[in-house]
């Protein structure tokens, strides 16, 4: 073997390791360090992190800034790092099988609404189209917050025909819409057809979620049909993306046979739902 010279970096150079393995090290210690912990509990400060995994701070501070914006930790300024809270779950099911609220992780999470407005429009043409509705028709157009355990999740704009709900109430509003739907008005829920896009909030959106401008978050774009196949509800949410996930369950298919799932169609068969 040549003596090493003057060309070309000297072999420990050549072994080092590269930044991105350095953050990703990291980024696998800090992930133990949540796992170990409940949502709420302080995480070691950043000095002590550094000494005990021998890395820089602008290496520790970028895998903890990732770690922040997929919402796993939380900064507090003054105060220090912490684990965030628990994200709630959309599980994504067949159209064969209800849909149910989404749950915090163990299946905690309480969910609670709050009517920001409640007023009679016009359905337009847009929403007459979902709907099945002249654009002249009136609509009770609702805007309401959604909380879990008390922590703001979604911003709801609901738009339903006026001649379903005469009389509708703040109050009716502010518990299950489909409970209420079912139990005051004899109309009973079947399908809904629901898409889902990745966006980011507006300075209005981000105040009422409690959210830095521009979070990211997922917008939800629901129709829902009573049994007879009649639009009842126009649905668009803001969903936080830093408290939020979908998951969904595929049947494949070796295991068709098990799974009547398999032939829900394409994606757009698939759907979930928020009381």
């Amino acid at each position: 073997m040549e003596p090493y010279g003057g060309g070309g970096a000297p072999p420990d150079a050549r072994l080092a390791p590269r930044p991105e393995l350095k953050r990703e090290r990291v980024r696998e210690h800090l992930l133990t360090v949540i796992d170990a912990r409940r949502p709420g509990d302080a995480i070691p400060s950043e000095r002590t992190l550094c000494a005990t995994l021998g890395v820089s701070r602008p290496t520790l501070r970028a895998a903890v800034d990732e770690l922040v914006a997929t919402g796993l930790l939380v900064r507090e300024h003054g105060r220090g790092m912490f684990v965030a809270p628990a994200k709630i779950t959309q599980e994504l099911v067949a159209e064969q099988h209800p849909a149910g609220a989404p749950r915090g992780q163990g299946g905690r999470g309480t969910w609670t609404s709050r009517v920001l407005e409640l007023r009679t429009v016009r359905a337009g043409a847009r929403i007459g189209r979902k709907l099945t509705l002249s654009p002249a028709a009136d609509l009770v157009h609702v805007t309401r917050l959604r909380y879990v355990d008390g922590d703001p999740i979604a911003l709801e704009q609901l738009h339903v025909p006026a001649d379903l709900v005469p009389g509708l109430t703040v109050a009716d509003m502010e518990g299950g819409f489909y409970a209420h739907l079912r139990e005051r008005r004899g109309i009973r829920t079947a399908h809904a057809v629901q898409s889902i896009e990745p966006t980011v909030l507006s300075e209005e959106e981000a105040a009422l979620l409690d959210v830095p401008v521009l979070s990211p978050a997922l917008l939800f774009d629901r129709i829902t049909s009573d049994t007879g196949g009649r639009p009842v509800e126009y649905v668009r949410s803001l969903y936080r993306g830093d408290r939020y996930r979908i998951v969904s369950r595929l049947a494949l298919r070796d295991g068709a046979a098990d799974h009547p799932a398999a032939d829900a169609g394409p994606a757009g068969a698939w759907w979930g739902t928020v009381e």
